[in-house]
């Protein structure tokens, strides 16, 4: 069996997509500390996301598995069990929560405390939308109540990733550059729930063919559409509304996240580069949300592409330590209908 630290390194790749391209960019040990932060994250969200768990056990794994994080942890035996024949990465993942832990009790005091605090908000929080379902219900096509409670929902599960890697880039930051984290801490929110709800709107299809819809009823009943209809040739021109109207709101959240990255200190290039890549994601996929309209949800070319991929990181290892080229870039890969240049604070 592999050992803990290589079984994280191996991993970790499998779970985090492009999350990986990042991390790598980072200073060593930061780069340790956030990728133990993102695994640990990944195994709450892999509870919650089971499809073969009732509500009432995720919400208990979920409530286990933030007392585990505990300087007296509790026994996560429980969540190896459920997990223990799993195919997928994210479950296998999950099946070896405790060598993940073990990592975890091996980094420096200050990094533990800021993990467990953002990492228990996440998982207790997920914890109470499992044992709510009212609240927000996506094993059905039922959809969120409303813009507000996805907005809450986005929090529990990225804003406080956004926090969370706020805080260990304060840890390992020169004391110099500090003086900007109160205006990063008030970013932080935003910049995370940017990058999630554009997961939500670009994987709105694929998550009404499996059976559930994070869409608001109340965008929903403005349109003339219930979330349920997404797909239904016949409402595509109302379904666009509803997606527009997200994006919309993705966007201005993805404001703060140039404004975050511009805010950060020059000379923090690795930590820059870090945070840039997944605005830059995030904003050629709205656009390419965007630029398919009616046919948004038949749609198969929302994915950024590998060239993509590849364009965007090196753009921004390029153009990193400029704020006026990283806005820039913004403007080149955000762009769209209607979309223009409002991706620039102030422009």
């Amino acid at each position: 069996m592999l050992s803990d630290a290589e079984f994280c390194r191996q991993i970790f790749p499998q779970v985090s997509r492009t999350f990986a391209l990042g991390v790598r960019l980072l200073p060593p040990r930061l780069s340790l500390s956030v990728r133990i932060a993102y695994l640990l994250c990944r195994i709450a969200d892999t509870i919650e996301d089971s499809e073969r768990l009732p509500r009432t056990e995720k919400a208990r794994l979920l409530t286990l598995f933030a007392h585990c994080l505990d300087p007296i942890p509790a026994d996560c035996a429980p969540i190896l069990q459920q997990f223990c024949t799993g195919p997928s990465p994210e479950e296998m993942l999950a099946a070896r929560t405790d060598s993940v832990l073990r990592q975890y009790r091996g980094l420096e005091d200050r990094e533990r405390d800021v993990i467990r605090h953002w990492v228990t908000e996440m998982a207790i929080g997920m914890a109470e939308y499992a044992r709510d379902g009212r609240r927000i219900a996506p094993a059905r096509l039922d959809g969120v109540a409303n813009v507000r409670e996805l907005d809450r929902y986005c929090y529990i599960v990225a804003g406080t990733v956004g926090h969370l890697l706020t805080e260990l880039f304060e840890w390992f930051t020169a004391p110099r550059s500090r003086a900007v984290y109160p205006a990063l801490s008030g970013l932080a929110t935003s910049f995370g729930i940017g990058l999630q709800l554009t997961n939500i709107v670009k994987d709105a299809p694929q998550d009404h063919r499996h059976g559930w819809s994070y869409l608001p009823r109340d965008l929903c009943q403005e349109a003339g559409i219930q979330p349920g209809e997404l797909l239904d040739p016949a409402r595509s021109v109302a379904a666009e509304r509803v997606v527009r109207a997200l994006t919309g709101l993705a966007r201005q959240h993805l404001r703060d996240a140039l404004l975050y990255c511009t805010t950060l200190p020059r000379r923090e290039y690795r930590i820059r580069v870090f945070c840039a890549v997944p605005m830059f994601f995030a904003l050629r996929t709205i656009r390419r949300v965007e630029e398919n309209g009616p046919r948004f949800a038949t749609a198969t070319n929302l994915k950024i592409s590998r060239n993509e991929v590849y364009a965007i990181v090196v753009m921004t290892m390029l153009f990193a330590p400029s704020n006026l080229l990283l806005r820039a870039v913004a403007r080149y890969f955000g762009s769209g209908p209607e979309a223009g240049a409002s991706m620039v604070p102030g422009a």
